[in-house]
């Protein structure tokens, strides 16, 4: 899987809920800020917050102007929580599914039954949140699976899906969101399978991966396995994720919009500490 066309860099943007949004801006603000513009990227990948995010980028709204948006206290915004028997719903089905489509269905039926808001008032959320013209000229992937079979899906602007469509897909939590509909089938949130699906970066010659969330239900779709593939193809790869001190900002539930400011400052001050080694990969000196 991946683009079409070889060569050139890929900025993959993982999930990790609103904390996640937050702390990746911030590490994009904080690079810019550094001389390092990821910004620029020839492809964006995004699944779950990082499609939000990746919506942005390549719509061309400026990292400052994204930041600055995060360290706004949440008026009227809609509280939400991973509980413990939804989380504990996950691993059961992690180890009772035998290939990832069948995990992938599995949390699709759950997240088709659960009780949450409606379609229609979640889907209001992003078009408040993205732009208004939709898709980006500039390629941008959005992932997303099939809530009724676990297939992996890959959205774009030759998809047929809307972008705030794609975008909700994306961030569809099975438990906590409700799957999201486009022409006729349900979708659910692409972190479920892997936290970044970077692989969908083959054959870029530079990557950098910023994924709030590195672990998944199956090592194949860990960050660091996707990676490794990467690196074993050709490509200069390098991964961001949150340090301690990001951790402690982000918190607990990464789905609390109270934190976001803190996780956003987070993101900045941490891009301080690896810009070094994210400009060897992104600037083709490594």
């Amino acid at each position: 899987m991946g683009f079409s066309g070889a060569g050139g860099s890929a900025l993959v943007l993982g999930g990790g809920g609103v904390t996640g949004v937050a702390w990746e801006i911030g590490v994009l603000a904080g690079l810019a800020e550094r001389g390092v513009d990821l910004t620029a990227a020839d492809r964006v990948i995004g699944t779950s917050a990082g499609s939000v995010v990746g919506a942005l980028v390549a719509g061309g709204v400026g990292v400052e102007e994204m930041y600055g948006a995060q360290l706004v206290p949440p008026v009227a915004e809609v509280p939400a929580r991973l509980r413990r028997r939804t989380m504990a719903y996950y691993l059961y089905c992690a180890l009772r599914a035998r290939s990832p489509q069948e995990y992938g269905a599995r949390l699709g039926r759950m997240a088709l039954r659960a009780r949450t808001m409606t379609e229609a008032e979640r889907r209001e959320v992003f078009v408040a949140r993205l732009p208004a013209a939709g898709w980006p000229s500039r390629p941008l992937q959005i992932t997303a699976m099939d809530a009724q079979t676990g297939d992996f899906a890959v959205l774009d602007r030759d998809s047929g899906a809307a972008l705030v469509d794609a975008v909700g897909a994306s961030c569809a939590v099975p438990g906590v969101w409700p799957p999201v509909t486009i022409d006729g089938r349900r979708y659910i949130d692409g972190g479920m399978r892997s936290p970044a699906n970077a692989d969908l970066a083959a054959g870029a010659d530079r990557v950098v991966v910023i994924a709030p969330l590195t672990r998944a239900a199956r090592r194949s779709g860990s960050v660091a396995a996707q990676v490794a593939r990467l690196a074993a193809g050709g490509a200069r790869v390098e991964a961001v994720a949150p340090d301690a001190t990001a951790r402690r900002a982000i918190g607990r539930n990464v789905l609390d919009p109270t934190r976001r400011a803190d996780a956003a400052r987070a993101g900045r001050a941490q891009a301080a500490r690896v810009h070094a080694r994210v400009a060897a990969v992104w600037d083709g000196t490594a």
